[in-house]
């Protein structure tokens, strides 16, 4: 098959897994046998320009200026994937390609400024749910109302008027409760399709299995990870890493106990090869999440995962039983003693749910589907219109 991949590449300074699956993909495709084009914009390259953030504020507010129509036209694919637009593409281009066209959903940018659905502390869908200027009174996006402005206008009128979603045959949405969340706010079931990701997590050898008594964290320290809440919360009695970085470093460096080492940013590859020497991963994200690597990869290393209630991550610990899930008003002392017990008893049945799930065959198999729905559909378009 001839396919396309669309995407904006967002800046290298923050670490991006949404970059990295997309880079995955593209290569699961190439080595299935595919004929696939990247066409991408990168943030670091387009941000040389001065008026990088006025042009790409117009893009995003207008829907007019860079796409890949004229590329995609002279290419000519079978099906066009469609990734992240923002916010180096306009979407307004989609309405003029005829052929099959799928759009993979990675966060909640249709429906929020902020593209987490996360405010204060805690989940927020006042703009989907009736109130479509509260991003901009509040400057959801970077803090800012002028850097809001332009997402608050292109969403003004919700997901189910964004052009890429009203025009995508096929719309890949990779959890469960990603999937809710936009059937809840009127996008159509029979277009969202349960695609989860894959993760080709590098090989942890022969390593043997020896729990080091440390629990693992691996997040960006930043506010909808809920690790500073974590920490304010944990046992001074229980060893805990933490992998990462951000913003919030030194508030979390001053709430935790002395149990806890700041191992700062790790290599992906070094991580995963370290991975089953921890006694479980601590996954306090306290937003939505749409599906993070990092479990995926503590799951093809044997490791359960302890998750905060109201993430994708809790929802796929509960329906693969690959640990368990708490809430934030429950004492953690408990929860991780019954942690501790169990989660050495879960390895190889982690390691089998990765294999079942969430791996690069699983995916192919899922994706060609689509792409051959998406197929149909377009198919039955061109003859209904001619």
């Amino acid at each position: 098959m001839k396919i396309a991949v669309v995407h904006s590449f967002y800046t290298a300074g923050k670490p991006s897994g949404e970059n990295q699956l997309v880079r995955d993909q593209v290569r699961a495709l190439r080595t299935a046998g595919h004929t696939v084009e990247l066409f991408a914009a990168h943030t670091d390259e387009l941000a040389r320009d001065p008026l990088y953030p006025l042009r790409a504020a117009a893009r995003v507010a207008t829907g007019r200026g860079n796409n890949p129509l004229a590329q995609l036209r002279a290419y000519g694919p079978e099906v066009v994937h469609v990734h992240n637009l923002f916010p180096n593409f306009t979407r307004s281009w989609v309405r003029h390609w005829d052929g099959p066209l799928v759009a993979t959903l990675h966060n909640y940018r249709p429906m929020c400024a902020a593209a987490t659905l996360y405010r204060a502390g805690a989940v927020c869908t006042r703009c989907p749910d009736g109130e479509p200027w509260a991003a901009l009174k509040l400057g959801c996006y970077r803090g800012s109302r002028a850097a809001t402005l332009p997402l608050a206008w292109a969403g003004r009128n919700g997901p189910t008027r964004d052009p890429l979603l009203a025009r995508a045959d096929r719309i890949v949405v990779n959890s469960s409760l990603s999937q809710q969340t936009y059937l809840r706010h009127g996008v159509p079931a029979e277009r969202l399709t349960l695609v989860p990701n894959f993760v080709d997590a590098p090989q942890t050898g022969h390593t043997p299995d020896h729990d080091t008594g440390r629990w693992l964290v691996a997040a960006r320290l930043s506010p909808e990870k809920g690790v500073l809440e974590l920490l304010r919360q944990w046992p001074a009695h229980e060893p805990l890493d933490i992998v990462g970085d951000g913003e919030l470093l030194a508030e979390c460096r001053a709430a935790a106990p002395p149990s806890v080492r700041f191992l700062g940013q790790i290599d992906r590859t070094e991580l995963c090869r370290r991975m089953p020497t921890w006694r479980g991963l601590v996954f306090p994200s306290r937003w939505y999440e749409v599906q993070p690597c990092v479990q995926i990869e503590a799951l093809a290393a044997g490791l359960a995962t302890l998750a905060f209630d109201g993430s994708s991550v809790a929802e796929s610990v509960r329906t693969h039983g690959t640990g368990l899930v708490t809430g934030w008003d429950k004492p953690l002392t408990p929860v991780l003693a019954e942690a501790a017990a169990l989660f050495p008893t879960l390895r190889e049945h982690c390691r089998q749910v990765y294999t079942d799930h969430f791996t690069e065959r699983a995916w192919l198999s899922r994706i060609t589907t689509v792409y051959e729905e998406a197929a149909r559909i377009a198919g039955g378009r061109a003859l209904t219109t001619a």
